[in-house]
């Protein structure tokens, strides 16, 4: 699926990474991290503009989790019955992001992000629970451009492995969430250092 995904992008650019973000919602069969990566490995290749591609790609997934919130704003918890029904094992991760919820409050909206699945549900069920919609967009929307910012890096930076690292974040989650942050932020300091050390070379 990453080669068609990788085809599609190629082919259509900027719209193609918006679009399948924001049909992650009906459950695209590549994972929201492999796209995003996928958009910054690009960039890497000189296929795609950073910025446009950047803010595209924040744009399909800010949205994306949007019309989960309104839907469960709008329509209520019968909006969750026919994915809970229609689909293997939506059930448990509905539980486990009512748990989350239940646990950390409205700082849910964070941690969600860096778990799929349960990311796309969390707006449902704080929709369904009527959060205003001015805190749904603090949470998500500041969470969403971090989120994006990570992964949009990582691929930029591994680019060549952008599958196992997408079946990796899926089966890990948290864990390799915590490893891939802390690798990217020492290989951007690094080359931060290295650009300031040649500046200071070249002055």
């Amino acid at each position: 699926m990453y080669d068609i995904l990788l085809d599609y992008v190629q082919e259509y650019g900027y719209v193609a990474l918006f679009l399948a973000l924001w049909l992650g919602i009906v459950g695209m069969p590549v994972s929201d991290e492999v796209i995003v990566m996928t958009g910054g490995a690009l960039t890497a290749f000189g296929l795609l503009k950073p910025i446009p591609a950047f803010i595209l790609t924040y744009l399909g997934v800010v949205s994306g989790l949007s019309i989960g919130y309104l839907l469960g704003n709008y329509l209520g918890a019968p909006v969750l019955e026919p994915i809970v029904k229609n689909r293997q094992k939506t059930e448990y991760y509905v539980e486990k992001a009512r748990a989350m919820l239940a646990s950390f409050g409205h700082f849910a909206l964070v941690i969600s992000y860096f778990f799929p699945v349960i990311r796309h549900l969390i707006p449902y069920l704080v929709g369904i629970g009527k959060m205003p919609y001015r805190r749904y967009a603090f949470y998500s929307c500041s969470s969403g451009f971090v989120w994006t910012l990570i992964y949009f890096c990582a691929g930029r930076l591994f680019g060549r492995h952008i599958g196992q690292i997408g079946l990796l974040v899926t089966k890990y989650g948290w864990y390799l969430l915590t490893l891939l942050v802390l690798t990217v932020s020492i290989l951007f300091l690094t080359r931060l250092r290295k650009s300031g050390l040649g500046m200071q070379e070249g002055s």
